[in-house]
Formats: C-alpha cells, sequence, structure tokens
C-alpha cells in the first residue's frame, strides 16, 4: 500500500519551473523527516532535499541550493520541492520519502529513509 503519494512533475523547458507535492496524510507512522530525491536513468539514486518536519530544518545538495525549495504544510500532511531554472541535466524520476528517525548528518541518504513513494517524472528539455 503506497502511503507517500508525489504529484506535479511533467515536462518543462529550460529556465522554467515545477512544484512537485510529497502527499503523507496517508502515511501510517511518525514522520521526523521527509526527502526529495531523484534518479536518472544509469545513476545511482541522489539525495536533493529534507526537511524535519517539526523545526522545518532544511538540508541541501550542493546541486540544487538556490534553485529548489523544500517546504511543508503540516496541516495538510504535505511536503512540497519548489524547482526553479530547471535544467536539462534534472530531468530523472522524483521521490518522496518519509523517516522516523533521521539523523540530520544523513537526511540526504536513502538508507535514513523507511517509505517511499512510486515518483513522478520530471523532463527538462533544452
Amino acid at each position: 500500500q503506497v502511503q507517500l503519494v508525489e504529484s506535479g512533475g511533467g515536462s518543462v523547458q529550460a529556465g522554467g519551473s515545477l512544484r512537485l507535492s510529497c502527499d503523507a496524510s496517508k502515511y501510517g507512522y511518525s514522520i521526523n523527516c521527509v526527502g526529495w530525491f531523484r534518479q536518472a536513468p544509469g545513476k545511482e539514486r541522489e539525495g536533493l532535499a529534507a526537511i524535519y518536519t517539526g523545526r522545518g530544518t532544511t538540508y541541501y545538495a550542493d546541486s540544487v541550493k538556490g534553485r529548489f525549495t523544500i517546504s511543508r504544510d503540516n496541516v495538510k500532511n504535505t511536503v512540497y520541492l519548489q524547482m526553479n531554472n530547471l535544467k536539462p541535466e534534472d530531468t530523472a524520476m522524483y521521490y518522496c520519502a518519509a523517516g522516523p528517525a533521521v539523523w540530520p548528518q544523513r537526511a540526504l541518504e536513502t538508507d535514513e529513509y523507511r517509505s517511499w513513494g512510486q515518483g513522478t517524472q520530471v523532463t527538462v528539455s533544452s
């Protein structure tokens, strides 16, 4: 049973923007951190951004810092990833993940997260 649902992916031209959503309203476990990851064909899954749902502390990978912004709406149990100035190399499947006890020093590491969504495709054309 899928408990995290991503949406908002699509096709855009370079320089464009997209906002991804991660709906965790049906997640049955406690969450202390939600992360966004992506995986391009033939590449490893890459951590992009993470947010602690309590204090709102955020972490970003250098590859997206200044272009992507992670935020949360605790009332809606939704975490967003605003992506601006998209580049063709941002093309990938994007996933959100949730974990009950993510160490801050490892907030962008895939093995810190217990549950994953099915992903949403982002395609950026030049």
